[in-house]
């Protein structure tokens, strides 16, 4: 086990810190001058449901991040099981191009074949360090209810679900069920 205490920040210990936390596995795009960008990306999450907005986080040193800041809008495609050459090609890591295909959500590309897909217009920027926080107003959504891509200590994973939970109108995502 180590800590981290008063001493010089650990950098590498904190990815792997932030590297238990598992989470799916996204292609974040934009166009700028009729040319798609995309990036693989994880530092993505709700923000809130009234108005719908998401949150993604970009290095500023990445190149998707000026397109971003030029574009004013993002897609968010969420990677599904088996689409692990997508995610590579997107990071960057030399993989062969796969078969990609992109669809406009309101002017905005996204990944077609996806588990689900997000359009959105940029609503606000916030420095974060060495990233920029970019919160989108959500202006399109798509479910293709395929498994999602999941990515935990460092390698890609897959759902095994313990158990059906029973399906209930009731609970909202957004609020604990009543105990």
């Amino acid at each position: 086990m180590n800590v981290q205490g008063e001493t010089a920040f650990d950098s590498k210990l904190f990815r792997r810190v932030m590297g238990r936390f598992a989470s799916g596995v996204t292609v974040i795009t934009t166009e700028v001058e009729g040319a798609v960008r995309g990036m693989t990306a994880n530092a993505f999450m709700s923000g809130s449901l009234t108005p719908p907005l998401c949150i993604i986080s970009v290095a500023k040193k990445a190149r998707m991040h000026d397109a971003l800041q030029n574009s004013g809008h993002f897609g968010v495609s969420i990677l599904a099981q088996g689409q692990e050459s997508v995610s590579q090609h997107f990071a960057g890591q030399g993989a062969a191009d796969p078969d990609l295909l992109f669809e406009h959500m309101h002017g905005i590309p996204v990944l077609a074949h996806v588990s689900a897909a997000i359009a959105s217009k940029v609503a606000a920027v916030h420095d974060c360090g060495d990233h920029t926080i970019f919160i989108g107003h959500i202006v399109g959504l798509r479910d293709d209810e395929r498994t999602p891509l999941l990515y935990y200590a460092g390698k890609y994973a897959v759902v095994h679900p313990k158990k059906e939970l029973p399906a209930d109108p009731s609970i909202d995502f957004w609020e604990l069920p009543p105990e």
